[in-house]
This record gives C-alpha cells, sequence and structure tokens, in this order.
C-alpha cells in the first residue's frame, strides 16, 4: 500500500472528472480561437533563470528544481506559463503587430498556492502582446468572464486592482521603493499593524497613502473614495480612471475593487483582476 501512495497534495483524475475537463478544455479553446488567439505548447522544462524572468520570489519559491544530467545547470519545473509565453512571444516569434496566444496545461507546485489546492493545477489561459491599450484589458475581461460561462457558472463576482496605484504611491520615495517587495507582502496580507512599523520613516504623503490602501475595498464606489484619499499623490488618477472604464465594461459579473489585493504584481504592469466563484476558495487570477 504505501508505494501506492501519491504526495501530498496530488491526486489522480478518474474518468468522470477528466471527461468533464477535457471537455471544458476543448471548450475553451475553441472560444480562445474564436477571438484569434494560437494555440502554444511551451515546455515542461526550462532553466530556472527562464522561467523567473520577471517573476518576483514568491514564484521562485514555487518551483519544483533539479540539475540538468545534461548541462550541470539548474532547471525547474514550470509552476505557471505566463512567462513561457511571453519568452515564446518575445524571442521565437517577436512579431511586430499584435499577437495573441493561448496555451493549456499541467503546472507543477512546490507548496499549495491555497486552501484545498492541488499542487499540480490545470492551466488555461490567453495572452494579448504588442497592445498596451484599455481595448487588450477589457477583452481578456471579456474573455475570461464567457470561459467561466462555457465551464456553466452563471455567479461571478469579478475583483480588481491596479498596480499603477503602487507604484505611483512609492515612486517619489526612496525607502519605500527599497523595501517595495515587503510592502506588497503587508498589503496582501492587509497587516496594517506591519504596515504602520515599516512606513514610520516614510515621507508623510507616501505614509498616509499606504496605510489608506487595506481600507479602499468594497464596490465600484472605492474608486471615488481612492480619489479623494489619494488626490494628491501623482499617477492614481490615471490608475483609477483605467479601473472605472473596465468596471463599466463589465456585464453579467458583480464587480469589487481591492485596492491592496496585488497577486502578480511582480510581474504585471497595469490593471489586475481575479474571478470568485461560490463553492471554490481560491480566486482564477487574470491580469494585463
Amino acid at each position: 500500500m504505501p508505494a501506492w501512495l501519491l504526495p501530498e497534495n496530488i491526486a489522480d483524475v478518474l474518468p468522470s472528472e477528466a471527461r468533464k475537463i477535457e471537455e471544458l478544455r476543448r471548450a475553451i479553446l475553441d472560444n480562445f480561437r474564436l477571438y484569434g488567439y494560437e494555440l502554444v505548447m511551451p515546455p515542461m522544462l526550462e532553466y530556472v533563470e527562464s522561467l523567473l524572468t520577471g517573476a518576483g520570489q514568491d514564484m521562485d519559491l514555487r518551483l519544483f528544481k533539479l540539475v540538468d544530467q545534461l548541462s550541470g545547470r539548474t532547471m525547474g519545473v514550470r509552476a505557471d506559463m505566463t512567462t513561457q509565453v511571453a519568452r515564446i512571444d518575445a524571442h521565437l516569434l517577436n512579431r511586430n503587430s499584435v499577437t495573441r496566444l493561448c496555451y493549456a496545461g499541467s503546472v507543477l507546485h512546490a507548496r499549495p498556492s491555497g486552501l484545498y489546492a492541488t499542487r499540480e493545477p490545470f492551466q488555461i489561459g490567453a495572452e494579448i502582446y504588442g497592445h498596451a491599450g484599455l481595448e487588450a484589458d477589457a477583452e481578456v475581461q471579456a474573455l475570461a468572464l464567457e470561459s467561466l460561462r462555457l465551464a456553466g457558472i452563471a455567479q461571478v463576482r469579478l475583483d480588481l486592482c491596479h498596480v499603477g496605484v503602487l507604484r505611483a504611491i512609492i515612486a517619489g520615495d526612496a525607502a519605500a521603493r527599497h523595501n517595495e517587495a515587503h510592502l506588497f507582502e503587508l498589503l496582501q496580507a492587509k497587516d496594517v499593524p506591519g504596515l504602520r512599523e515599516v512606513t514610520r520613516d516614510y515621507a508623510p504623503r507616501t505614509r498616509s497613502a499606504l496605510l489608506a490602501l487595506p481600507g479602499l475595498y468594497g464596490g465600484p464606489e472605492v474608486i471615488e473614495r481612492a480619489r479623494m484619499m489619494l488626490d494628491d499623490v501623482s499617477g492614481v488618477g490615471q490608475a483609477l480612471d483605467e479601473l472605472a472604464h473596465l468596471i463599466a465594461q463589465i456585464d453579467g459579473a458583480d464587480v469589487t475593487v481591492d485596492l491592496a489585493d496585488l497577486r502578480g504584481y511582480h510581474y504585471h504592469s497595469g490593471v489586475m483582476f481575479a474571478a470568485y466563484v461560490p463553492g471554490l476558495p481560491n480566486a482564477s487570477p487574470t491580469s494585463s
């Protein structure tokens, strides 16, 4: 019996569930194709440096690592296909036009990402390259909601944030920029006492803005509250305008705004949104 046991948070997928997963994979990829997305299949293994390009320490901790017997270099089993697809776009396709790519496959996590999460999730996604406008964000947002509808999920809550808010707040404060990674962790945990301790030597405007972020959570009205509380911080207005524009495009989902929820902060540059559905404890993240 011990030889048959699987590692913790790793499980077999049996026929009934496997059939549902495969049917859903086909439906979502077919829908991506209708939007003009081309399928790519990155390798399961890459050199660690490639897998971590643009990623943060949290991704490094999620990687299973091993030594390549041919080169002696450290390799990693992919924990997220996002950086792999970005590499394909930048170094293999290298197109001058807008590129739409999609992907589907298993990834492996050294530790589970959340409550009851498997360490071998199946990841499916789509990326737009070559267009920095809000049109791309709106398209990905619509595509995410359509994918959830294809999965038979009718009740969805879309939670939005924007990387530009935090980056604008710390832009003029060298001490804050130095502690950027730690600030991200404190904001993600909404650790207000920890924020008070870390920011005590910051410029007063930077400190007050950072301490305000954990409380800027709720419905779309949070945008206007943030404008009033952060109106003296240069650059925040543009990020809030972009959030307001995308909220206006959402159809068929409840909306919340959480300006401290910065998952994926290390390798994203604009709006970030995550979908929550009843009965599942972990979010399905999307971003731009």
